[in-house]
C-alpha cells in the first residue's frame, strides 16, 4: 500500500484545499468501517486516509509534509530518555480517525465502526523530547519511565467491588453512544448516562471510585532513528494510557527537539555548516586543512589565491537521511585569521611584501592589496 499521502487521497500535489477535502470525502464513505463490518484491511486503510487528510489538511502540516515527506509523521519506533515537558492527555494534534471524519461531516458520520470500543480507548499521551546533535547524528536506544493511567488493580479496571459486576447502561444498550439517523448518515453522540463506557456501576469500586483506572509507572525500551529533526513525531503504539472496559491504549507520541548544545556545527536538514579560521598565507599559497566534522575530521584542499568567506563542500560529510544510507554534505566557510601581533622580521617582511604590490605604509593610505582581500 501507497505511503504517498496524495496517492492515498487519490489526488495531484498542487490539488487545492477543497479538492483534497472533497477526494476524502469520497474516499472515507468508501472505507468506512460501517460499510466494510469486519473488513481488517478497509478499517487500516480508513485510517491511513484519515491521517494523510489531517496532514494535507492542515497547510503548515502540508507545507512540511512536501519539504521532508510521510518522514516527518510517520515515524517508527519511539524516543529516548530524559524527557523535557509533560504529559499531554487527550491526544493533542494526533487525531482519532473518526473524531476527523465526524468533524468533516459536520457531525453527520456513521456509528464510528468500533462504537464503544472506540469511546473506551485511552488517550494518546505527548513528550517534547530534546536530544544533541550527536544522538540525532547516531540513533539511540532508551528506556523510557513515565506515569500513565491503568486498569484499577483492585477491581481489574471493572470499576465494580469486588463481588459486584456493572450492569450494561439501559439508556445506550450497552453501547456507549447513541445514533440519531440522519438518512444514510447517523450522528452519534457519546451517552451522558454511562460516559461512552456502556456500563453502569451499581457499586463503585473503593479504590478507583468507579472509573476503572489508576496511575501507575511505566517503562518502555524504543528507539530514535538516525537522521531525527527538530519537529520529527514517533509513535509507540500502545505506549499511551489504558483503555477503559476493554478498550485498546492509546499510543505515545515523542516530539523531537535538537538541543543547541554550543558546538561549531549549524544544521539546515541533512547539511552542516561550520566556519574554520585560515592564515592569509595558506588563502594566497593554497594548501590543505583538517577541519573537525560530525563523526571525525575532513580534508580540504584550499586553492592558492582563495579569497576570505569562501564557501567548499565535504560531500556526504552531514547528517544522515532518516531511514537511508544517503547522508547530506558538510559546508565550511573560510575565514583569514590576522595575527595580532608580529616579530620585527616578520613585520619586515610583511612590509616588503606590501610593497611589492605598491602599497605605501607611510601617510595616507590609498585602497590598496590588503585593503582589498580583507574588505
Amino acid at each position: 500500500m501507497t505511503s504517498d499521502y496524495y496517492d492515498l487521497l487519490g489526488v495531484s500535489r498542487d490539488a487545492s484545499a477543497e479538492e483534497i477535502k472533497k477526494a476524502y470525502r469520497k474516499k472515507a464513505v468508501q472505507y468506512h468501517p460501517d460499510k466494510n463490518p469486519g473488513d481488517k484491511s478497509a478499517e487500516e486503510k480508513f485510517k491511513q486516509i484519515a491521517h494523510a487528510y489531517e496532514v494535507l489538511g492542515n497547510p503548515q502540516k502540508r507545507a512540511t509534509y512536501d519539504r521532508v515527506g510521510p518522514a516527518a509523521f510517520d515515524g517508527s519506533g519511539g524516543g529516548m530518555g530524559n524527557f523535557q515537558g509533560n504529559v499531554n492527555f487527550g491526544g493533542g494534534n494526533f487525531s482519532n480517525p473518526f473524531d476527523i471524519f465526524n468533524e468533516v461531516f459536520g457531525g453527520f458520520g456513521f456509528s464510528g465502526g468500533s462504537g464503544r470500543q472506540e469511546n473506551n480507548r485511552g488517550s494518546d499521551l505527548r513528550y517534547d523530547l530534546e536530544i544533541s546533535l550527536d544522538e540525532a547524528f547516531t540513533g539511540a536506544e532508551k528506556t523510557l519511565e513515565y506515569r500513565r493511567s491503568v486498569a484499577c488493580p483492585e477491581c481489574g479496571g471493572s470499576g465494580s467491588a469486588k463481588g459486584s459486576k456493572p450492569v450494561a447502561c439501559p439508556y445506550c444498550h450497552g453501547q456507549g453512544a447513541i445514533n440519531i439517523n440522519r438518512g444514510f448518515f447517523q450522528m452519534t453522540q457519546t451517552c451522558s448516562h454511562c460516559r461512552g463506557t456502556g456500563k453502569l456501576n451499581k457499586n463503585p469500586c473503593r479504590v478507583c471510585g468507579g472509573s476503572g483506572r489508576s496511575t501507575a509507572e511505566h517503562a518502555i525500551r524504543i528507539k530514535i532513528p538516525a537522521g531525527v529533526e527538530t519537529g520529527t513525531k514517533l509513535r509507540s503504539a500502545g505506549g499511551g494510557e489504558g483503555g477503559v472496559n476493554g478498550g485498546r491504549d492509546g499510543d505515545l507520541y515523542v516530539v523531537i527537539h535538537i538541543r543547541d548544545d554550543g558546538r561549531q556545527f549549524q544544521r539546515d536538514g541533512a547539511n552542516l555548516y561550520s566556519t574554520a579560521d585560515v592564515s592569509f598565507a595558506m588563502l594566497a599559497l593554497g594548501g590543505e586543512l583538517e577541519v573537525k566534522t560530525i563523526d571525525g575530521y575532513g580534508m580540504l584542499k584550499i586553492p592558492a589565491g582563495t579569497q576570505p568567506d569562501t564557501t567548499f563542500r565535504l560531500k556526504s560529510k552531514g547528517m544522515p537521511h532518516m531511514e537511508s544510507s544517503l547522508r547530506g554534505d558538510h559546508f565550511v566557510k573560510v575565514r583569514c585569521r590576522i595575527p595580532t601581533s608580529l616579530t620585527k622580521e616578520q613585520r619586515e617582511k610583511l612590509e616588503v611584501f606590501a610593497r611589492s604590490y605598491g602599497e605605501t605604509l607611510d601617510g595616507p593610505q590609498k585602497e590598496g592589496f590588503f585593503q582589498r582581500i580583507f574588505k
